[in-house]
């Protein structure tokens, strides 16, 4: 070859190459955080419409139990007014008499069942006046972001409207400022969020649509016992559940990702199913849902998803069949949770804060369906 052909060939690489310097696509910069993909979410549709029963008005009355308080008086005698309560056993004691059982049953038939005793003691014609002063056996739970958070009596028939009234509705940045209660009063509630619980079931209603569009449909009657939440519309938590050694709310921050969460619980448990771990965001009557494949993310060979505050973040312990099931095991996992926590923290009256969400021995807490999570 020729020092002049040399020359031509040396000069094309030469311009090759400086091309290739000039070429503007994406460079790999060790110092800049690769930002982790959004959670690819579905929606689930949960179809549980509120059966008409819950609308309608019990027909049951009032029965006596442990607390509850009676005025008793003989007509005939006033000096023998006295206010005596049911006790722990159930029985109640008045004049002469020996305990009375009385757990269970009416005003009218307690009444009935002292005339008759009294009949042993006193000869004459027994007449009763039996006034309920107090009701400490039936209650309505009311916790949360309520102006007044509490346990409240059930003396007749209270719907979810009468008993949010009571608590004094959600509380805002105006009210609340003075109750020693251990909520913060700045925070708003999230209805969308927010639940109502009988016998450790989320009941189907949408205290959003009830208390902010109106919709009546949603007013159900309670019962003893029902639990109302009222969520948090500024917390920054993501709740951590199901297969992971310390099942509990983790703080969140700017770019936690699903790994970061479940690292705040602890890890994962030797039996946790890590290919169909969930992401659930969004309201709890029209969840949406993303399923993720852990394992792959762990072992490097899948992008990290990130995660937002409100999110549920669920280690299922086998894998799903119908994606539905799988939702709502999460959702009363979440709010048998939620439950537990606040009630204990309302007896105790132990300032709020990020302790946790704590899953006792013996609650009734069920992370699985019968025969793993359809």
């Amino acid at each position: 070859m020729t020092r002049y052909a040399l020359a031509l060939v040396l000069g094309s690489m030469a311009a090759m190459l400086m091309a290739g310097c000039q070429h503007t696509g994406p460079q790999f910069n060790p110092r800049v955080k690769q930002q982790p993909p959004p959670a690819a979410l579905q929606s689930v549709a949960l179809t549980n419409p509120i059966p008409s029963s819950l609308l309608t008005p019990p027909t049951n009355f009032f029965t006596l139990g442990p607390g509850d308080r009676l005025e008793i008086e003989l007509l005939d005698d006033p000096t023998s007014r006295a206010l005596t309560a049911v006790g722990p056993d159930g029985k109640l004691y008045f004049h002469l008499l020996p305990g009375l059982d009385v757990w269970g049953l009416t005003l009218a038939e307690t009444k009935a069942l002292i005339e008759r005793e009294l009949h042993n003691y006193i000869k004459d014609n027994v007449q009763l006046s039996v006034v309920l002063r107090g009701v400490e056996s039936k209650r309505v739970w009311l916790l949360g972001r309520f102006s007044a958070p509490g346990v409240y009596s059930m003396t007749n028939t209270m719907t979810v409207l009468e008993a949010v009234a009571l608590a004094g509705g959600a509380a805002n940045i105006a009210t609340g400022r003075d109750l020693n209660t251990g909520y913060n009063p700045e925070d708003l509630a999230d209805l969308r969020r927010s639940f109502v619980m009988r016998q450790g079931k989320v009941l189907p209603i949408n205290l959003h649509r009830l208390l902010r569009e109106g919709d009546l449909s949603q007013n159900v009657f309670l019962q003893p016992d029902d639990f109302i939440y009222f969520a948090s519309a500024t917390a920054r938590e993501v709740y951590v559940l199901g297969a992971v050694q310390a099942p509990k709310t983790v703080i969140y921050h700017e770019n936690l990702t699903i790994v970061g969460a479940i690292s705040g619980a602890l890890g994962t448990i030797k039996d946790a199913y890590l290919s169909h771990v969930a992401v659930v965001r969004g309201s709890l009557s029209d969840p949406r849902i993303a399923i993720v494949d852990y394992k792959e993310i762990v072992q490097g060979r899948a992008p990290d998803v990130m995660v937002q505050p409100g999110d549920i973040v669920y280690v299922p312990y086998s894998p799903y069949r119908y994606l539905a099931k799988y939702a709502d095991v999460i959702l009363q996992t979440f709010v048998s949770s939620v439950a537990i926590n606040e009630g204990a923290r309302a007896v105790v009256r132990s300032p709020a804060g990020p302790t946790g969400i704590f899953i006792p021995i013996g609650s009734g807490i069920t992370v699985t369906t019968p025969g793993g999570v359809r």
